[in-house]
């Protein structure tokens, strides 16, 4: 009878969580899908709250944001956007934190191919980027090849991915040789497969990754549960695991 009576209020347990669990809409920056996807598992595990993820660039989630598209979160792959956000009431002022900084790595699934002087030797058809106007990756690639003097030399053979999970996708089909992708595309167990070369951080700006609450958030609680989540050490640890700083 104890069983039973323990069984029952276990389910009653459940039924109460289930009931109060939230949806939150978010839209993450395309580098950070990995480690987003196991944390969001996790906060599922832990709240009840269920995470809607959305992966893109985060110049164009900006766009959508301001058009309306009906997202509780960003988390963006700069800080500046979220800002921007803000000063357009669009995003909660006081919400903004940075989750992560990103680490740039020029990468190439083939072994012994890329290393810190492949770019000079321009032995290579095609690099591949992101788009510098959306995706602060693409910026920090530019940057790095404005800071080397090989701007100029090598745009013509420019592949540009809208995103860099698409950048990361030319790379990985053989579409481009070599390309500037997130470290956290590429570590695996620790490891990088392939061949790269993980850029100097002075070579570009900080890629600081910000997040932030969106007005459509204002009264869901579960927003700020998340956010809040990722302040903590289960997920602080998941994103170290991917070569991010914090």
């Amino acid at each position: 009878m104890k069983v039973k009576k323990l069984f029952f209020l276990l389910f009653l347990v459940l039924v109460f969580i289930q009931a109060h669990a939230e949806e939150i809409k978010v839209a993450v920056a395309a580098n950070f899908a990995a480690p987003m996807k196991k944390i969001s598992d996790e906060f599922e595990k832990d709240t009840g709250n269920r995470a809607l993820l959305s992966f893109g660039a985060t110049g164009q989630f900006y766009a959508q944001i301001r058009n309306g598209a009906p997202f509780d979160i960003l988390l963006a792959a700069d800080d500046r956007t979220p800002k921007k956000l803000e000063d357009e009431k669009l995003a909660l002022p006081g919400t903004q934190f940075t989750y992560a900084i990103g680490k740039l790595v020029l990468w190439s699934q083939k072994a012994n191919f890329v290393d810190s002087k492949v770019l000079e030797r321009k032995s290579f058809l095609h690099i591949a980027i992101a788009n510098p106007e959306l995706a602060p990756y693409g910026a920090a690639a530019i940057d790095t090849l404005s800071k080397l003097g090989l701007l100029k030399e090598l745009e013509p053979r420019f592949v540009k991915g809208e995103s860099i999970g698409q950048t990361y996708q030319f790379v990985a089909s053989g579409n481009a040789e070599l390309g500037f992708v997130a470290l956290s595309q590429v570590l695996k167990d620790g490891r990088i497969p392939g061949s790269s070369w993980i850029v100097p951080q002075d070579l570009y700006s900080p890629i600081r990754q910000d997040a932030v609450i969106l007005a459509h958030g204002r009264d869901n609680p579960a927003a700020a549960s998340l956010l809040e989540y990722l302040k903590g050490e289960k997920a602080r640890a998941i994103i170290r695991s991917y070569g991010y700083d914090m």
